[in-house]
């Protein structure tokens, strides 16, 4: 019932969970994320994996990494004006924030502590559901540098290092330019994938859960001494790579995450909530994709109109399901209230404009782990 479905027709702003990295080419390198004329243009790609110990250095990525970060996102060649995206932390030694993109799939990426190689260090988890497909990807932070009012984190593939694919980050006060490298699993040489700058706002949900969780200690969120299952990891043919791969598209995330062999499932996830929406259409909407956010603030008013634009800003999850998708599982969701809002778009264009429908204002609040959060929606008839 609650599975992704495959898509009858492409969203208008859903090409952003292509950075499921095996997925899609890419463009040209851009590592001058900061503006900064001494950064290289071409770093050199090794297979090396040495990990930074975060008891000398880096440690302070997981607090900074903390917010709800606001900006554009470049994906491939494609420019997105507005994105979003919510880290919290989720236990004493992690902190999350994921894309939910709604039918097509989702993309996340989290920070955690781990042992590998012998070291103390953080480690990545990237990846998601797109259409069927399960990807998980394990990075290890090996670069960290201080510079003024800067800070550089780089964390390459576990097992391939730069060779495969790479993610790297400068935090500039308030502002955070990410990028990510990939090579399609070592099908090529790595070129960017992503950039995404942003400002960090909304810092009170993070302390919020902070408090709530311990954050930050140095204590493992999960132990990778071990290192990884050699039997389940995929890449090309002579490359490594820490990932880990299924694909079905009659099987849910919870079942493909079992088949991949990923060493650390959806159920392990610490402190994170699910929300199940049932949302009922009528015949003038029938035919509309649905625009679903969660936000700090209501985004509409008490009769159901959008009367005020800076509360887009607050939004924190925001997913497009198909026509056919009326019933929907969000994941990997962080506690706290919310104000949901579903749009249907009649005009296509990916965003609440003059005709589409909408509805007054739902709070809801997910506590700590819960599972079985249930919100049927049934009042989409507010024409804006």
């Amino acid at each position: 019932m609650y599975r992704r479905m495959n898509l009858k027709r492409p969203l208008p702003w859903m090409a952003i969970v292509l950075m499921i990295c095996f997925i899609q080419s890419c463009d040209i390198e851009i590592r001058n994320i900061a503006e900064d004329p001494n950064m290289p243009n071409t770093p050199v790609t090794s297979g090396k994996v040495e990990p930074i110990d975060i008891h000398e250095k880096g440690f302070d990525l997981l607090d900074n990494m903390q917010g709800h970060w606001i900006g554009a996102n470049r994906v491939i060649a494609d420019d997105w004006d507005w994105f979003a995206f919510d880290y919290r932390p989720i236990s004493a030694s992690h902190i999350f924030g994921i894309f939910e993109g709604g039918s097509l799939g989702n993309l996340f990426t989290s920070f955690f502590v781990t042992d590998y190689k012998d070291t103390r260090t953080i480690m990545a988890r990237n990846g998601g559901l797109l259409n069927g497909i399960y990807r998980t990807s394990y990075f290890v932070l090996d670069s960290v540098e201080y510079e003024n009012n800067s800070s550089f984190y780089r964390l390459v593939d576990a097992e391939g290092g730069t060779n495969t694919m790479w993610m790297e980050l400068r935090f500039v006060e308030d502002s955070l330019y990410f990028n990510a490298y990939t090579s399609g699993l070592g099908q090529r040489l790595p070129t960017r994938h992503m950039t995404f700058r942003a400002k960090k706002e909304h810092l009170q949900l993070a302390d919020a859960a902070a408090n709530d969780v311990g954050f930050p200690t140095r204590d493992m969120a999960w132990d990778f001494s071990d290192g990884f299952n050699q039997a389940h990891i995929q890449a090309a043919d002579g490359a490594k790579s820490a990932t880990f791969l299924a694909q079905d598209i009659n099987k849910d995330v919870f079942q493909l995450a079992q088949e991949s062999g990923d060493p650390w499932t959806i159920e392990e996830i610490p402190y994170l909530g699910y929300l199940h929406l049932d949302i009922k259409t009528h015949a003038e909407i029938d035919d509309a994709n649905l625009l679903v956010y969660l936000s700090i603030d209501p985004l509409t008013d008490e009769f159901g109109y959008f009367t005020n634009l800076e509360a887009f800003n607050t939004i924190l999850l925001f997913s497009d399901l198909i026509p056919e998708h009326d019933q929907f599982l969000i994941s990997y969701l962080h506690p706290g209230s919310y104000y949901v809002n579903v749009t249907a778009d009649l005009d296509g264009d990916g965003l609440p404009s003059t005709g589409d429908y909408t509805h007054a204002p739902i709070e809801i609040t997910i506590e700590p782990g819960s599972f079985n959060n249930q919100l049927k929606i049934d009042d989409i008839t507010v024409q804006n």
